[in-house]
């Protein structure tokens, strides 16, 4: 596979503010930014394994972002699976009570499933083969946590050379508890609009399922097979346009159990 090309070289950057474990990595190059900071490939020096630096900016600037990021650390230090991304460490500040930036320590993959689509397209039907069984198994874990992950796209798959995958990215997921107030799961956005599901479009239920990740699979699963996007809405109802155009109408039956007005009515 393709080499993600949008790695930079970390020369003349600098990653670290003052956190004395710091000394312990070297790193090498950027293989990531965002809003929330900037990815780093690093070596740890003590014992020369490789890993990537996830350095959050300004981690309470925001609330929403603080709530997000305290969530996906706090799920991924209790899940543990071959096909979810795995935290190592988290870096200490120097003081409990005066920090404004977050290093986390992640194994390192080389690139994600977006780049992987889009640099190759001679992927061969053993390799989507193998992408989806990856991708399925690692959903049967998730799911049999209670977590829904909310998120799933190729951006947030990462991906190897050896074409393993790791589902990253557990910063809008949810544990769902059966005694739980339906209400709670409609406090976020959910999911990029491309691989949102039907009755995320259009708030069709008051309660969902992990079916909504089932249909993200699905979506990047199509997006393997034809090298683009299958449902590239420009906004919500050209969302669903897409997907009744490509699928149909929905059932009497499957109408009748939408409680939200507006959704039945379009």
């Amino acid at each position: 596979m393709a080499a993600d090309p949008s790695k930079k070289s970390m020369h003349d950057t600098e990653f670290f503010t003052e956190y004395g474990e710091a000394s312990q990595y070297q790193i090498q190059e950027v293989v990531g930014k965002g809003s929330y900071g900037v990815v780093g490939a690093a070596v740890d020096t003590h014992t020369g394994e490789k890993v990537a630096i996830k350095k959050i900016n300004d981690v309470f600037e925001h609330v929403s972002d603080a709530t997000r990021i305290l969530r996906e650390i706090k799920l991924l230090r209790l899940l543990r699976h071959p096909d979810v991304v795995q935290i190592k460490h988290i870096m200490l500040p120097p003081s409990r009570r005066e920090f404004r930036d977050i290093y986390v320590v992640f194994e390192l993959m080389e690139s994600d499933l977006h780049h992987v689509i889009k640099a190759n397209d001679d992927l061969t039907p053993e390799h989507h083969q193998f992408f989806l069984y990856q991708l399925l198994r690692s959903l049967k874990y998730i799911h049999s946590a209670n977590v829904f992950h909310r998120d799933l796209k190729p951006k947030n798959i990462l991906a190897n050379a050896d074409c393993k995958l790791k589902i990253c990215d557990f910063g809008l997921a949810r544990v769902s508890f059966d005694d739980a107030p339906s209400a709670i799961f409609w406090t976020d956005y959910v999911a990029t609009r491309w691989y949102r599901a039907p009755e995320l479009c259009g708030s069709f239920f008051s309660k969902y399922t992990p079916a909504i990740d089932i249909w993200s699979i699905g979506c990047i699963f199509a997006e393997m097979l034809t090298g683009k996007p299958i449902f590239p809405g420009k906004n919500v109802v050209h969302q669903l346009d897409l997907m009744t155009d490509l699928l149909g109408t929905p059932s009497p039956e499957t109408i009748t159990r939408i409680r939200n007005e507006k959704a039945k009515r379009y």
